[in-house]
């Protein structure tokens, strides 16, 4: 292809400089690893030109979101070297705490947000940053990068899909190196030009020749215009990886003349032959830039070597899971208000308390909103934001495609930009398709880099309503697994409202579980005034001496039930209602059982696994000396949810145990 033209503004000698910090950096590491003084580099050689030209386009409030191979992004930004090398060769000093490697972790000073593992994964989160510019009417876009084998992920076709539909300010940037891995894209892909996908998605595409960084520029400038006004813009990037997948994988597997084609087409040669042949340079100029690079960046390499390993305690590791609760927060309620005083209440239902709650937190804090699947004008499958869109209008109440993955990925980006996202699932057993968003995404970024991610999750759960296997199920033991997710589970109306509250002005992502049978088979008075309930508190939802039943949701009304009918028999339970189960309450626990001397936990969860497991295990061990019997757990049978009534209530159901589990616990 031939060569754009220099524009007569562009600073050649400047950008000759950004393509030679990334080439000399790539030589420098290639040659450590080759000496056996690191471990591990993925390698983006042969590339620099789609980084450092991308960058060189944009303005400095825009956001990247680059990859493994787009070290040209951060050098092209001004990030510090030092800090830099520390973090490629896990050194203390480095900017995650020796937390993740290489480009996993962002700068949001910079505006860069780089990576995780899962590929495209963050091609929705950038959906999130341009939701958030135009919330504000800011003159912003995000470019979001992933390879020619993330363009099949599920995250790249919802992230396009999103940012067509919502006009969104992004752009996606395909870097189409010519290999995922060893696999050709010849072989992974049923078209030559991954630009064409545009076409599905209303939106335009081009592909870019991606080793010469002048047209690298003037396309990326071109594209970023036109999405800051109109919406997002697909680029495919015609490179190649003349390096392996890491160093370590090799290149046995690209045949020879294929390498030897694309070095001939090296960006850097080719600018390098573009400055000397219109006089930008001089040879002369260009030995001493690289001189001096090259002297620069040893020394910082072998200073970054010599600096110490990481070290760190249990209990600041553990301090910086999550991020601390501010009394800034718009939403830092009263924590009293449901405790008996004469705060005006009112009858509500469980689904009126959560609406009630919702509402009022958005009207306090205007950096709330609401998406998910029909939330706006029909509000909701179980209508919790009805009138919603009335009253907060489309900005704040939006309907999302059918993307649950895209949707969560979308509420970091808004996360990050300092909104606080509420995104409900239409049935919680659908976030299984936004797993890797909820629990490699969302709950490792604070601990990784220190980013807040005030994002809650609204999930109905739950069985009892003959729905069958995939609108029944209660999971919340799959995200107590997760570290850096809080998950709460309330039982009665009062808790749901101050808990929902507490989920918003919570800086870390909260999954808020709410059960579907209660939704409006239960109600109690509830303060009007917006108040918040600490999370990791539980309740004592009924004293006793005999035994203690422990549980959350819909359970803590099975316990209830049940202590109502033993207390015939003259047995006396007591029952804890947990409330949260990340984080949980031992010691209100340990205080019941301290009474009791016995122990239940239930759940409507199967038993296998169960959260249930986790508060027996760990009360036995605080508590062992204080136990006449050994506890027990009652769960559902290890099946999936069943759906003929009589199945579910009678065979299947944790509830239809209790009786028998408690009769074995008294009688120990």
């Amino acid at each position: 292809m031939p060569q754009v033209d220099t524009p007569p503004s562009l600073d050649v000698h400047a950008l000759y400089r950004a393509m030679l910090v990334p080439r000399v950096i790539e030589e420098k590491m290639l040659r450590l690893i080759r000496q056996g003084r690191i471990s591990k580099w993925f390698s983006g050689y042969g590339q620099e030109a789609i980084a450092v030209g991308t960058t060189w386009a944009l303005r400095d409030d825009d956001y990247i979101l680059p990859m493994h191979r787009n070290l040209g992004v951060w050098t092209t930004r001004g990030v510090e070297l030092r800090p830099l090398f520390c973090q490629l060769m896990g050194k203390e000093g480095g900017f995650t705490k020796g937390r993740d490697r290489t480009f996993h972790f962002g700068l949001p000073e910079k505006h860069i947000i780089g990576m995780i593992s899962h590929m495209a994964a963050m091609m929705p989160v950038a959906c999130g940053l341009g939701q958030a510019f135009r919330y504000r009417d800011e003159d912003r876009v995000a470019v979001t990068f992933c390879g020619d084998g993330g363009s099949r992920e599920g995250d790249f076709h919802e992230a396009l899909n999103l940012a067509s539909v919502w006009d969104l300010p992004v752009v996606f940037l395909v870097e189409n190196n010519g290999y995922g891995l060893s696999t050709p894209t010849t072989d992974a892909l049923g078209t030559t030009n991954i630009a064409e996908a545009a076409r599905g998605y209303g939106m335009p595409g081009e592909a870019v020749d991606g080793n010469d960084v002048l047209e690298v520029i003037d396309h990326v400038e071109s594209a970023a215009e036109y999405a800051r006004s109109n919406g997002p813009v697909l680029l495919e990037m015609k490179t190649f990886r003349v390096r392996g997948h890491e160093e370590a994988s090799g290149t046995k597997y690209v045949p020879d003349d294929l390498i030897e084609t694309w070095e001939d087409r090296d960006p850097v040669d080719r600018l390098t032959r573009h400055a000397l042949a219109n006089g930008h340079m001089k040879q002369a100029d260009i030995e001493a830039l690289r001189e001096e690079l090259e002297q620069e960046i040893n020394e910082i390499a072998e200073w970054a070597l010599d600096q110490p390993e990481v070290e760190s305690t249990v209990e600041a590791e553990r301090a910086d899971l999550f991020a601390p609760f501010s009394d800034d927060s718009p939403l830092a309620f009263d924590l009293s208000l449901v405790a008996p005083n004469d705060e005006p209440k009112s009858e509500k239902r469980f689904i009126d308390a959560i609406q009630d709650g919702l509402r009022q937190a958005m009207e306090a804090d205007e950096t709330s909103l609401v998406m998910g699947q029909d939330v706006a004008e029909y509000g909701g499958v179980f209508k919790v934001t009805e009138g919603f869109l009335d009253q907060f209008g489309p900005k704040r109440v939006r309907n999302t495609p059918i993307i649950e993955s895209g949707a969560i990925g979308a509420s970091l980006g808004l996360a990050v930009e300092g909104l606080n996202p509420v995104v409900e699932m239409q049935y919680g057993d659908f976030i299984t398709c936004g797993f890797n968003q909820t629990v490699n995404n969302l709950a490792t970024t604070h601990y990784r880099w220190a980013q807040e991610v005030g994002v809650t999750i609204r999930a109905p759960i739950g069985g009892g309503i003959g729905a069958g296997p995939f609108h029944s199920q209660s999971m919340e033991a799959w995200f107590a697994h997760a570290p850096g997710l809080k998950v709460v589970l309330p039982s009665s109306p009062a808790d749901a409202k101050g808990l929902l509250i507490a989920a918003m002005a919570d800086p870390n992502p909260v999954l808020f579980f709410e059960h579907k049978k209660l939704y409006r088979s239960i109600r109690e008075d509830v303060p009007d005034a917006p108040y918040r309930l600490p999370l990791g508190t539980a309740r004592v939802a009924r004293t006793g001496a005999d035994a203690t039943i422990v549980s959350w949701g819909v359970g803590v009304h099975w316990a209830l039930e049940a202590a109502e009918a033993w207390q015939e028999e003259g047995v006396d339970l007591e029952v804890i209602d947990l409330r949260t189960i990340v984080p949980w309450d031992r010691d209100i626990v340990l205080q019941s059982l301290a009474k009791t001397n016995r122990l239940l936990v239930l759940h409507e969860a199967t038993r296998t696994g169960g959260f249930g497991a986790e508060v027996a295990a760990e009360i036995t061990e605080e508590g062992f000396k204080e136990l006449d019997a050994p506890p027990i757990r009652v769960g559902a049978e290890d099946l999936p949810v069943p759906f003929a009534r009589n199945l579910e209530r009678d065979i299947f159901s944790a509830k239809s145990k209790l009786d028998d589990a408690l009769d074995r616990l008294l009688t120990f």
